[in-house]
C-alpha cells in the first residue's frame, strides 16, 4: 500500500511539473508580469516564415495609443470612438475639443470573442487625440484603467461592472497634461499608485479595493508621463516617481519622499520607463538627454554617475529616448533615439558604441521614430512604428536582424505619417497588438516545440 501511495504521489508530482512547464505566462499589466519588458515564455519560433504569420483572431477597435493587458485567458484594451459628427484634426499638435467615448473592452483570449465593454462619455481637449494612452492593469479579479482626460476606473475583470472611479480634474482640481494621462498604473499590494497633477498631489496611491486615498506626494508644474516604478535597493522598497522637473524615491506604503534628484524634461515629456540593472538606474529623455544614477547599497539613496545632453533633441549625445523602453543590462544599453536611431551606449559614461535606423524607419530618421523593445531568452523582439515585428540580436558588437514580418497596417497619421505607436503584448506563446482599427492576436509558438 505504501509503494502504491508513492507511486500516485510520484505521478502526481510528474504531472504537476509537466504542467508547470507547459504553463503560459500572462502580460497583466505595463511591461509585462515584472514590468521589465521581459518576456519569459519557451517554445517560441526561432524565425517568421516567408508567407508571414496567419492570425488567430482580430477584433474591430476604436483609436487609442494603450497597448492590451492578457490575463486569465482575457484580454483588455481601452479604446475611443469619436462621435460621429467629430473627425481628427490632420496634426497631432492641434488641440481641438472633440466629442466621443472611451471604452474599456475585454475580448477571449482563445478566439477574440467580445466579452464585455465598458464605455463612458469623454470629451477630449489635448493633442494626439486618437484615444487612450494607458495599459490596463490587472490583479485580483479587477482591472484598473485611466484614461486621457483622468478618468481612473476599478471595474470587475469578468463583467466589467464598476467597482469605483475617481475623476481627475474634479478630485483635485486639475487639467489633463497636454497629451494626455499617460502614466500607467502600477498595482503594489494592497494600492493602486498612479500619477495625477496638482500641489501635493504628482503621485496619489488609492486602496485597491476600495478606492480611498491612502496617501499623497510631490508637487510639480506637471506629472510628466512616466509609470511609476518600484525597485528595492538600500534595503527598502523604492517607488520611483520621474515627473519633468526631478528623479524622486518614494516609500511605496506611506508616500515618504526619501531622496530626489533634479532632472528636468522640457515640454514636460518625462515618459520613458526608468530602467534598473544592479545598482544602475536609468532615465532618458526627448530634449534633455540621458541621466545615470548610482543607488546607495547600505540605504535608500542616489549619486549621478553621468548625465548626457546633445545640442538639441536632433543633435543628440548619448540617448534621447521619447516612448520606447530601453534596455539596461551587461553594461550596455540598448534604446531608441529621437529621430529613430536604435543605439548601443556604453552604461559607465553613456558613450555611443554603434547606431542603426534598419529596425525602425529603414534608413532614413524621422521624428519620434520609433520601436518597442522586449527581451525573449538571448533575443529580442521589436515591434516598430510601421507595424512590423523583427527578431533580432542585440549585443556591443551590433544590430543582427534574424527575421521580420508584418503585422498590422500603421493607420495613425497624427506625426505626419502612418504608423503605429501601441506596445503590444506578450501572452500564451502569441503577439497581441493594435492599431486604430483592430486588435489582433497572433501565434509565435514554435510549432516543433509542445505547447
Amino acid at each position: 500500500m505504501a509503494a502504491f501511495g508513492s507511486r500516485l504521489a510520484t505521478v502526481a508530482l510528474s504531472a504537476t511539473l509537466i504542467a508547470g512547464a507547459a504553463r503560459a505566462d500572462d502580460w497583466p499589466q505595463w511591461l509585462g508580469p515584472q514590468r521589465d519588458a521581459v518576456w519569459r515564455e519557451t517554445g517560441i519560433v526561432k524565425s517568421f516564415p516567408a508567407e508571414g504569420l496567419p492570425k488567430r483572431w482580430r477584433v474591430e477597435v476604436g483609436g487609442g495609443y494603450a497597448g492590451p493587458a492578457v490575463a486569465q485567458g482575457r484580454v483588455y484594451l481601452m479604446d475611443r470612438i469619436l462621435a460621429p459628427t467629430n473627425s481628427l484634426p490632420a496634426s497631432g499638435f492641434a488641440k481641438a475639443k472633440l466629442q466621443g467615448q472611451e471604452r474599456v473592452l475585454c475580448v477571449n483570449e482563445a478566439d477574440g470573442k467580445l466579452l464585455w465593454v465598458r464605455a463612458y462619455d469623454c470629451p477630449y481637449d489635448v493633442m494626439y487625440p486618437a484615444g487612450p494612452r494607458v495599459t490596463p492593469a490587472v490583479g485580483g479579479g479587477k482591472v484598473y484603467t485611466l484614461g486621457t482626460m483622468g478618468d481612473l476606473y476599478c471595474l470587475d475583470a469578468a463583467t466589467g461592472a464598476v467597482l469605483w472611479s475617481h475623476d481627475f480634474k474634479s478630485d483635485y482640481g486639475i487639467e489633463p497634461p497636454v497629451w494626455g494621462f499617460s502614466g500607467h498604473p502600477l498595482i503594489d499590494g494592497s494600492r493602486m499608485i498612479c500619477l495625477a497633477r496638482g500641489a501635493g498631489t504628482t503621485a496619489v496611491a488609492f486602496d485597491k479595493n476600495t478606492g480611498k486615498e491612502v496617501w499623497r506626494a510631490l508637487s510639480a508644474k506637471e506629472p510628466g508621463y512616466a509609470p511609476p516604478m518600484i525597485f528595492e535597493a538600500g534595503g527598502k522598497r523604492q517607488l520611483i516617481i520621474w515627473h519633468p522637473e526631478a528623479i524622486n524615491s518614494l516609500n511605496p506604503e506611506t508616500g515618504e519622499v526619501y531622496w530626489s534628484e533634479p532632472f528636468t524634461a522640457k515640454q514636460g515629456m518625462s515618459i520613458s520607463t526608468p530602467r534598473r540593472d544592479g545598482d544602475q538606474l536609468f532615465f532618458t529623455c526627448f530634449y534633455n538627454g540621458s541621466i545615470m544614477l548610482k543607488l546607495d547599497e547600505s540605504k535608500p539613496a542616489a549619486s549621478v554617475v553621468w548625465r548626457r545632453s546633445g545640442k538639441n533633441e536632433q543633435n543628440t549625445d548619448a540617448l534621447h529616448s521619447v516612448m520606447s523602453t530601453p534596455v539596461l543590462e551587461n553594461g550596455y544599453i540598448y534604446g531608441v533615439c529621437s529621430y529613430g536611431q536604435l543605439r548601443a551606449l556604453r552604461a559607465d559614461n553613456g558613450d555611443r558604441v554603434w547606431e542603426t535606423l534598419a529596425a525602425t524607419v529603414d534608413g532614413k530618421e524621422a521624428r519620434w521614430g520609433n520601436a518597442f523593445i522586449v527581451k525573449n531568452g538571448d533575443r529580442y523582439f521589436l515591434c516598430n512604428e510601421k507595424g512590423d515585428l523583427i527578431i533580432a540580436e542585440l549585443n556591443p558588437a551590433g544590430y543582427h536582424e534574424i527575421s521580420r514580418t508584418h503585422l498590422l497596417e500603421p493607420t495613425n497619421i497624427a506625426a505626419g505619417r502612418p504608423l503605429v505607436w501601441s506596445h503590444p503584448a506578450f501572452a500564451d506563446r502569441c503577439v497581441f497588438a493594435r492599431n486604430d482599427k483592430e486588435l489582433i492576436c497572433v501565434s509565435l509558438a514554435d510549432t516543433g516545440s509542445a505547447k
